[in-house]
Order: C-alpha cells, then structure tokens, then sequence
C-alpha cells in the first residue's frame, strides 16, 4: 500500500510493506511556513485505491518494516512459546493488511482534525475549511467501508423491501380494481416473498447491533493458542476479513466460526516484531486472571491510548471509543485499598 503525503506542507511517501511496515521516502518536498500551498493539495481518500494524504512528520513515529528487536532476554521472558518458528508461522496466519490499514487511516483523520484546529488557532479559516473538507471526504468514505464490512447494510436493505412491498400493494390494489386478478395473485406472491426477505434482513440488523462482546478496547489479552499478549483496539460483530484471509486463518475450523465477534489487537514486538496487527476470533482470546502490570512495547500506542490504568489495561482515546461506540471503562476500586486510604487520612 502506497500512503501519498501531500498537504502543503512537509511532504515524502510512505510505503506500508507487507509485513506491516513502513519506508518512507522523501522525494515530495514542499515549504512548511506557506499554506498557500493547500490549493495544490488532492486528496487521495483512497480507501478503494489504497492510498491516502499524510503529513510526513507523522511518519516518524511509525516503525520501520523492521522494528528494533528487543534484547533476547527479553525476548525469552515475554515470547513464551514463540521460540519456534512454526508457532510464529501459525500466528501469523491471523496478521491482517487490512486491520492495519484500518488504523492507519484512523490515524489519518485524527492528524486531519488536528491540523484543522491548528489552523483555526492561527486564524487562518481557508485552510481550516481545506482540512475539514478532506476530513469529511475520509469520514464519508470510511463510513461506507464500515457499514458494508459489518452488515450495517441489513437495516437499509429492509428498509428498501418495506418500500418496495408498499409500492408493490399499491399496484396490486390497482389491478383488483381493474379486475386483472391474475397479475394481483402475481403481486401478492412477490410482496410475500419481500416481506421475508425484509424480516430476515431486519433480524441479522438487529443481531449484529445487539451483540456482545467479552473483550473491551484496551483491554490487555492472551492469545489462547500462540501464547502471546496483546491488547484490544478494534471489534467486529462477526469476521469481516475476505474468504482468501478466513481459508489462511482457518476460520472454519474455529467452533464458532466466523459468526462471532472478531478484534483488532495489537500485537507486543516482544513476542514477534513483524506481527503488529492481528485479526483474532473471540473464542482464541483469553483474559488475564490476575492485572497484567508488565510492559507492552507497540508503535501504534501512543495514538490510540491515553495511558494505563490501575489494573494494567490501557485507556482508549475519546475517537477511539466515538468509532466503535463503545462506554468509557471505570475501573472499580478495590474496598481494601479504600479503606488504607481512609485510614492514612
């Protein structure tokens, strides 16, 4: 995947590899004190053509396609069973292009509306419409994306059935009327079959807002077959990764298939560098039994989270839970740590 950074500013090219990677080359070069600049700015949305605007400076917090691998005592104490290599090989089976590309155009839009309050700040209000203009081409795109990929499309195709059957028991009074009961018996064998059609598509709609989920963002987890840790930052009612990725992941053989709730998890560099991102069915996820207070090194953290809190899981930032719509976490307080306190007092 090719990301095109062009916005008036600093600019250069970032190539996403296909071990989740990232090279970037400096071959743009563009002022950074002229905001003029913007005019000759195109952006490439490109959720379809897989490309999109991206200030440079971002790159710098990104990793390379090879990420400096942790000293190997490290490694020993948080890898587990990943010493073998084919246990690295059956969880890379799980690595998602398409996960990581997600958050990266996550990234995107959070860089967007910053860029678009810095310029308001500077009171320069043409480039702060340039921003939010692009900004709402990338929402709208990734909306489509994301209503498709989870079957948000049920509920309107319902109600495309519920009109069409309304436009159907139309035509069929008319021909009663007309006494051409031959095409009414017609019509009304089509408004029965609509109406199926309409409640089933209904009833998935309502199952796929209705579901829930065991893991909550930030969450810190373990892999139940491969061992390692990572933590949640992205779900799915079901999986929404193409027939070619479920075959690699053998998502058939799960015992609940593809019909379960499937996370984006961010995967530790100290179990495996080149994993990153994964694309994990709930039944594969465990939870820690105990707060897992030990460090967790990824490049992606800093975007998304705020922090760790007392029980060692991470704080999603505000997007973050805005996009998935999920509730603010509170971690509960532990009476005995209460009452130390109140005896402190």
């Amino acid at each position: 995947m090719t990301v095109k950074m062009v916005n008036g500013m600093s600019g250069g090219i970032l190539m996403v590899s296909r071990n989740s990677g990232i090279y970037v080359s400096n071959s743009l070069s563009r002022s950074r004190s002229d905001p003029r600049l913007m005019n000759d700015t195109q952006l490439y949305a490109g959720l379809g053509r897989r490309c999109i605007i991206w200030p440079r400076n971002i790159s710098r917090l990104f990793l390379t396609s090879r990420p400096k691998r942790p000293r190997q005592r490290s490694l020993k104490a948080e890898a587990g069973w990943f010493n073998r290599d084919e246990q690295k090989v059956g969880a890379r089976s799980e690595k998602s292009e398409t996960a990581n590309e997600d958050i990266l155009i996550f990234f995107f839009q959070l860089d967007l509306a910053t860029r678009a309050q810095c310029a308001l700040n500077m009171e320069q209000y043409e480039v702060a419409q340039q921003f939010r203009n692009k900004l709402a081409e990338v929402e709208s795109e990734v909306i489509k994306k994301r209503e498709a990929k989870r079957g948000s499309t049920s509920k309107g195709e319902a109600q495309d059935k519920a009109i069409s059957i309304l436009r159907l028991r139309s035509n069929q009074q008319k021909a009663i009327e007309n006494e051409n009961y031959a095409l009414a018996a017609e019509i009304r064998d089509q408004i029965s079959k609509l109406e199926m059609e309409s409640l089933a598509a209904s009833a998935k709609a309502l199952a796929l807002e209705n579901v829930q989920y065991a893991f909550r963002l930030g969450q810190k987890v373990r892999h139940k077959l491969f061992g390692y840790r990572a933590i949640i930052c992205g779900m799915d009612p079901v999986c929404c990764e193409s027939s070619s990725w479920m075959e690699t992941a053998n998502v058939d053989k799960l015992v609940q298939g593809s019909n379960q709730p499937f996370y984006q998890v961010l995967v530790d560099v100290h179990a495996d560098p080149n994993l990153l991102v994964a694309y994990v069915p709930e039944e594969n996820l465990l939870a820690p039994d105990k707060p897992d207070m030990g460090r967790f090194d990824h490049p992606y953290i800093s975007f998304l989270f705020f922090g760790v809190d007392t029980a060692g899981d991470f704080i999603p930032i505000k997007q973050l839970r805005e996009k998935y719509n999920r509730p603010r976490h509170e971690v509960p307080i532990d009476s005995d740590d209460e009452e130390d306190s109140e005896d402190s007092t």
